[in-house]
């Protein structure tokens, strides 16, 4: 039963954790349209490999772990792709030699170095201990955002920059992976869920506090948001790497 329990929660999370992958599609068809990439910026991207390349790691060096990798596997070859579409698009050669640059370092070498060195000088248990914990570490930075998201919702007394969606989908993957943890006593993956899950309650209660019914025109821009817009600055920790405060999509500053 025990098995059976983790391996249907295991496969719950690949299909919520997978769903966030695909959340920025839309924006890159939008690129492709566009044959450019406009104001967006590229790091949210690149962290995201980033992160999915540690969980990768880990799911395949930590016995009976394979939903772990099979989804942010999955996530990898996603992002590989959205960078590509983005190094061609980029509407200047200063913001391609950067991206670049940044994939280069972040994303080749650094993982590269780490998975090498530790695969060469350390035993298995080693291996695990460090492909979880860089995996957590890079998981928690995601949930700057909510937590910044919350603060806004306290000081306005307004949900307007916390969409319901959000704080749902932030609550159901940390719920599905949190359990997941539990079953297998895994600490890597339970710590950053775990802390998703608590947040996203809180966000839930928050929502239900401050809601308000909303006039006709935050009726009519609440609509436009698209799953994508919201979902690339918070996702689940799994598979996560959020790096902004703010619930459109990402764009360059300045």
């Amino acid at each position: 039963m025990a098995i059976s329990l983790i391996f249907i929660f295991g496969l719950l999370g690949n299909i919520t954790t997978g769903l966030v992958y695909l959340s920025p599609v839309k924006t890159f068809w939008h690129i492709v349209q566009r044959r450019s990439t406009e104001e967006f910026e590229s790091f949210p991207y690149i962290s995201k490999l980033l992160n999915a390349y540690f969980w990768v790691w880990y799911g395949v060096v930590k016995p009976n772990s394979v939903l772990v990798a099979t989804v942010n596997g999955f996530g990898a070859v996603l992002e590989i792709i959205y960078l590509i579409i983005f190094l061609l698009f980029a509407p200047t050669q200063r913001l391609r030699a950067k991206t670049g640059i940044l994939v280069g370092i972040l994303d080749v070498m650094f993982p590269g170095v780490a998975v090498l060195v530790t695969q060469l000088m350390f035993d298995r248990e080693v291996q695990i201990e460090v492909s979880g914990f860089l995996s957590l570490c890079f998981s928690m930075v995601a949930y700057a955002s909510p937590l910044s998201a919350m603060k806004t919702v306290v000081m306005t007394k307004s949900v307007e920059y916390m969409p319901f969606l959000l704080s749902f989908i932030l609550f159901v993957n940390g719920a599905v992976w949190t359990v997941y943890a539990v079953l297998t006593k895994d600490l890597f993956i339970g710590i950053p869920n775990g802390s998703g899950f608590v947040l996203g309650s809180a966000q839930l209660v928050l929502y239900a506090m401050y809601w308000k019914p909303s006039k006709s025109s935050s009726i009519s821009k609440e609509t436009t948001n698209d799953l994508e817009d919201v979902l690339q600055h918070h996702q689940p920790l799994i598979a996560s790497n959020s790096s902004s405060s703010q619930i459109l999509p990402e764009k360059r500053q300045g």
